[in-house]
């Protein structure tokens, strides 16, 4: 694939949609093949060079050591003296869970954190990743991880064979866009275990909008 096929695509995409009384999301489709999702599970993690444009949510589970570090750049702090109470009230744990994109954690804790919230979370798939960098020891400095993550993509399936993620939002330029969808479409072929063999197609939409091959 290759980023003229892509920009003709997303003029495809923006002349066939209707104007909105919102600012639409491209959505980004990789539709698979020739692999077993039951033995292959797919999660795959890309930074993108642009933000996609949807702001993002994170909360941090903090020890004292992270504490301050956490409230200067996350969206919610739960200290270790919570946990119990999140452990004894399940529905709290699922609102949590709705309510926040990403969650950090103390790495000292994360035995904790997993005994309290991950089956929740975990369910979920939300528990801190440290593929993506989100068990951090307490001495961490978080404000370049918070601004990796809001640029942050996860293509992740366990049932059927399409990827879908936001790549970003129509008041972007064409170009940001198109940057964005070739380093997802890049990474996508590079994780998956048979690369573009794996790849049937790669669509592309707006929210309200239909699909276009790319």
């Amino acid at each position: 694939m290759k980023k003229d096929q892509v920009l003709k695509a997303i003029t495809e995409v923006k002349k066939e949609a209707k104007k909105r009384n919102f600012t639409q999301s491209y959505d980004l489709i990789f539709n698979l093949k020739n692999i077993n999702i039951k033995s292959n599970p797919v999660k795959i993690f890309v930074t993108l060079p642009n933000s996609k444009g949807k702001k993002i949510k994170v909360a941090a589970f903090a020890g004292v050591e992270l504490e301050a570090e956490a409230k200067k750049n996350c969206d919610l702090v739960i200290s270790e003296t919570e946990f119990a109470g999140y452990k004894a009230d399940k529905s709290k744990t699922k609102k949590l869970a709705q309510e926040y994109d990403y969650f950090v954690a103390q790495a000292t804790l994360m035995p904790k954190i997993a005994g309290a919230f991950g089956k929740v979370l975990g369910g979920k798939g939300k528990m801190p990743d440290p593929k993506l960098g989100c068990v951090v020891p307490p001495n961490a400095n978080l404000a370049p991880l918070m601004d990796k993550l809001s640029k942050s993509i996860k293509l992740t399936t366990k049932k059927g064979t399409n990827l879908q993620c936001i790549i970003g939002k129509e008041d972007m330029t064409d170009d940001q866009v198109a940057d964005n969808i070739m380093a997802a479409y890049k990474t996508a072929v590079k994780e998956l275990p048979n690369e573009e063999q794996n790849i049937k197609r790669v669509q592309l939409k707006l929210t309200m909008g239909k699909p276009v091959n790319i």
